[in-house]
């Protein structure tokens, strides 16, 4: 039996995120959209606007099992669209990285995709699904102060590159999203965040704290963002990496053609680098 509704499942879906801006545009197009919320946070802004919505932590395995409960309850056993999407930052220096933060975000970023599409695939498989996987141009490029969320883009990406291959013979589509940057409220958590006391990056404190204060300039509408991103999970044959959102052409033409550490120029100039090695050069000769 044919079936004429199709249901795309997004997580992540915070108020003034890219999962909201995804299941509005999902919606637009005759999608029955599904959203996720952490269970402490609103869903006013879904429930407002028709859109369907259950709590989800994908970091906790029962939850994401009594969710699969639901959508099975909801599609009848199928799921035409995972959408990967939830996801945290974490702004600091590699060297002063507080491990046990990054492992939360490991888990949510990496583990958590994970753990949706092994709790999921065998809704996926029946529907001959798409599972769409949010990345970063921070997994391509060494993006300052991010390395650690870059890792876990990086990360996402390989598994993901991986999982389309295993899931071709499925006639399941995945696609990995290389996402420039977009207006959302992703940064609101980071803004309080200092170097560390006698951090060596300390003569960069006020560079730091701009940083993580920063209303990103030139960054992409995170409604014009999703509207390609949606787009393209709705093609039959979509691209294995979908770059979309601000600088992702010169970044994917840079990645592509130049030399590996062409970024370390750029970033070094970008991130005022030769301040913090005139005066890390001056302490040296002090100390001689």
């Amino acid at each position: 039996m044919s079936r004429t509704q199709k249901f795309a499942l997004v997580t992540g879906c915070g108020q003034g995120g890219i999962g909201e801006a995804l299941v509005t545009e999902y919606a637009r197009r005759g999608i029955h959209p599904i959203a996720t919320v952490l269970p402490s946070e609103s869903s006013q802004h879904l429930s407002a606007n028709g859109i369907t919505f259950f709590p989800l932590d994908v970091t906790v395995e029962e939850s994401v099992v009594e969710l699969k409960a639901r959508i099975q309850e909801l599609t009848g056993g199928y799921l035409d669209i995972l959408v990967n999407c939830a996801g945290i930052a974490y702004t600091m220096t590699a060297i002063d990285t507080d491990v046990g933060a990054v492992q939360r975000m490991f888990d949510v970023n990496l583990f958590g995709p994970m753990r949706m599409v092994h709790h999921f695939h065998d809704l996926i498989i029946p529907a001959k699904g798409t599972i769409v996987n949010i990345g970063s141009i921070g997994g391509v490029v060494p993006y300052l102060y991010g390395a650690s969320y870059n890792a876990t883009k990086a990360g996402l990406h390989h598994w993901s590159n991986t999982l389309r291959v295993e899931m071709a013979p499925f006639d399941v589509r995945v696609i990995t999203v290389i996402s420039g940057e977009v207006y959302t409220n992703i940064l609101k958590n980071d803004a309080h965040r200092q170097l560390p006391e006698g951090s060596y990056y300390s003569p960069l404190a006020e560079e730091f704290r701009q940083h993580v204060t920063r209303t990103p300039s030139g960054a992409t509408d995170r409604f014009q963002y999703a509207s390609k991103v949606v787009g393209e999970s709705l093609r039959s044959n979509p691209s294995a990496w979908f770059w979309t959102g601000s600088s992702t052409g010169l970044i994917r033409c840079l990645d592509t053609f130049a030399w590996r550490t062409i970024w370390d120029w750029m970033f070094w100039r970008m991130f005022n680098l030769g301040k913090l090695h005139r005066s890390h050069a001056a302490l040296d000769k002090k100390q001689v």
